[in-house]
């Protein structure tokens, strides 16, 4: 449906009314005919033009407002800015006998400057960083059976990591007295220098931990060790989903250190390592926070007793927080509670609802029609003349404000015992700006097409993006196997931002469980009877782009390959990458002609050499047989999953 653009009410501007007046001067008063600038008739003319031009540009602003008005009447309302989310990291000042708990709501900040003021976070929920300790050390060579090394270590006796001659999967596996999810962890080794033939900075090694079903990446922090080379600590971060499980008949808290392939360019183990001692104790751990404050208790106004009164909120906008918005109206005995709709169609006269527009702060209460029989039908109750009206709790905030950089939360707002700093490991994301009027045109014909019910795929998707506007992309497609065939799965793309090197993280494509949720909801309360619909995230078909160039002579191999790999990345990008820039199409294939187009652009490249193409699982990190084009199921997105570039350089 094509939206027509805003009537221009008046397009004079100030220049045109100022000629206008002395076009008609000339008719009604010939006689005056001096009309340079110096002329006190023609400074009352310029007033008169200044004036008029004022009120031109108000007039012209009315098809906006009332645009807005009519879809207000039909129920939509401009969306409000959404918060971004990050995960902050609460490191300890030292290892504490007993849990430290930092509570929901704690503030944390940005730091202020003189030219930007802080951006605060608070945490979305409770943080227990539990004391830790380690209990078992085992070894499990690839292929072979685990090899228990406690009476080792208790004997200061010293065993090798990995196998003489170390092979991938080589593990060696820390049992922590219990789980620590969400901690960060340090593991205190004294390693002597056996394991020969790394490079310290870039060892062939992943750290991972057991959640009960399978291993998960943990991140690494810091590794002293430089491989397990010397003396020093490995600060890891646990996985949220990790818990105690028994393996291999030993029941802890597990965690490993696996050797992997190493890096192209770099060599792997010539003999293993070995280890003289170990332990282990938390430092720190990491919690979910969104730009946001939350505004306790605070006093909406008296009840006037009559339909259709209107609050104003002393914050705005309103972030939604997962809970319905309450008003809280005491009535004698207690407060009662009204909570938010999102009409009063379906209200009854007894009904406790109220209407929250969100982007303004206004809380709107219960009205009353009058019917063609001239009675008043209450669409909800009123509440007592007199009685006072309060909003327990709800949050505000959000905007692209809070889209921070990494490592620039710094400032703990809320004192906690025994922290000692924050930070932020990544950098936040998810923070959109409220909705405009240009916005809502284009969005207001689509909802009058819906009519707040789901019957087709673009129904679907529209729905989705209105209960979630912080996504990037929505998919609805047909479910045809599996226990949900002959139902609809929508697909949903969190909105990511790249770091510095233009690299995506996985994890970052991957919706939270509170936005499934909350679109899931809100599909299921207005999809037909008897329409399954499956809330998910795509499927995503890892790409590993191995290439050759050739640089042009005088031109910097180093900056040659890192130009190459950003344009790699850029272009195989699920959310801006693609032909058109949009984001990478579903089901689109990815053929190696396109990337030798991609890299031969490159204003450094002299030639592509070569080009091949790799399935890879950015799960495990296994890759498939090199390939010239790689089919994508029908409604999966590509992901970049470690690209590798050798440049040559020019003659």
């Amino acid at each position: 449906m094509r939206v027509l653009p805003a009537p221009d009410l008046d397009d004079r501007r100030f220049q045109d009314l100022v000629d206008d007046a002395k076009r008609l001067v000339q008719q009604r008063c010939p006689e005056w005919t001096d009309h340079n600038v110096s002329d006190p008739g023609v400074t009352l003319i310029e007033a008169f033009a200044f004036m008029v031009d004022q009120l031109v540009y108000r007039l012209n602003r009315v098809p906006d407002r009332l645009y807005v008005t009519f879809l207000d009447l039909l129920g939509v309302q401009l969306h409000p800015p959404t918060a971004a989310s990050v995960d902050v990291t609460f490191w300890l000042s030292a290892p504490q006998p007993e849990p430290v708990v930092v509570g929901p709501g704690t503030a944390v900040s940005t730091r202020r400057t003189e030219d930007d003021e802080a951006v605060v976070f608070s945490t979305r929920a409770r943080l227990t960083i539990p004391p830790r300790r380690l209990v078992h050390v085992l070894t499990h060579a690839a292929g072979g059976e685990p090899v228990r090394h406690d009476d080792d270590l208790r004997a200061h006796v010293d065993f090798p990591a990995f196998a003489r001659t170390p092979q991938v999967d080589d593990a060696v596996l820390l049992g922590l007295d219990d789980a620590a999810p969400g901690c960060a962890v340090v593991v205190r080794l004294d390693c002597d220098v056996h394991g020969v033939g790394v490079d310290p900075r870039h060892p062939p090694l992943v750290w991972e931990a057991w959640d009960g079903s399978t291993w998960r990446r943990c991140e690494v922090d810091s590794d002293a060790t430089g491989g397990l080379n010397r003396r020093g600590d490995v600060v890891l971060h646990v996985p949220a989903s990790h818990t105690a499980s028994v393996v291999h008949r030993l029941r802890a808290g597990w965690l490993r250190c696996r050797v992997v392939p190493p890096v192209e360019g770099y060599p792997t183990y010539g003999a293993s390592p070995t280890i003289g001692a170990a332990s282990a104790f938390t430092i720190g751990g990491t919690v979910a926070a969104v730009h946001a404050s939350t505004v306790l208790d605070e006093v909406l106004g008296l009840s006037e007793g009559v339909p259709g009164q209107v609050f104003m909120l002393e914050h705005h906008p309103v972030v939604p927080d997962g809970r319905r918005f309450v008003v809280e109206v005491a009535d004698g005995s207690g407060w009662a509670e009204w909570t938010e709709v999102d009409s009063f169609a379906g209200s009854g006269p007894e009904d406790r609802v109220v209407r929250v527009d969100r982007a303004t702060g206004e809380v709107q209460l219960p009205p009353a029609v009058r019917e063609s029989d001239g009675t008043l039908h209450a669409y909800g109750a009123v509440p007592p003349k007199g009685a006072p009206l309060r909003v327990p709790s709800y949050r505000t905030g959000g905007g692209p404000d809070g889209n921070v950089a990494a490592r620039v939360i710094t400032v703990l707002r809320t004192p906690v015992p025994f922290v000692d700093r924050v930070e932020n490991r990544r950098a936040a994301l998810g923070g959109v700006a409220g909705e405009t009027v240009e916005q809502a045109k284009e969005r207001g014909p689509l909802a009058l097409r819906t009519r707040d019910r789901a019957v087709t795929a673009e129904d679907y998707e529209q729905l989705a993006r209105r209960a979630a506007p912080g996504i990037a992309r929505v998919r609805c497609i047909p479910a045809t196997a599996g226990p949900d065939a002959h139902g609809l799965r929508v697909l949903v793309v969190p909105s990511a931002v790249p770091d510095d090197a233009g690299v995506l993280r996985f994890e970052d494509l991957v919706p939270s469980d509170e936005a499934l949720a909350v679109v899931a909801q809100h599909l299921d309360e207005r999809r037909p009877v008897g329409a399954r619909v499956l809330v998910e995230p795509p499927y995503y078909q890892g790409v590993t782009v191995v290439a050759r160039l050739t640089a042009r002579p005088r031109v910097a191999t180093d900056g040659l390959r890192a130009a190459a790999l950003a344009a790699l990345h850029r272009y195989l990008d699920p959310l801006t990458g693609g032909p058109d820039g949009a984001g990478w199409p579903f089901g689109r294939p990815v053929q190696a002609g396109e990337v030798y187009a991609v890299l031969q652009r490159l204003p450094g490249t002299e030639i592509v050499d070569d080009v091949q193409l790799f399935a890879a699982d950015p799960l495990t990190g296994e890759r498939g047989e090199p390939v010239q084009r790689l089919e994508l199921d029908p409604h999966a997105l590509v992901f970049s999953f470690e690209h590798r570039v050798r440049v040559t350089a020019g003659v």
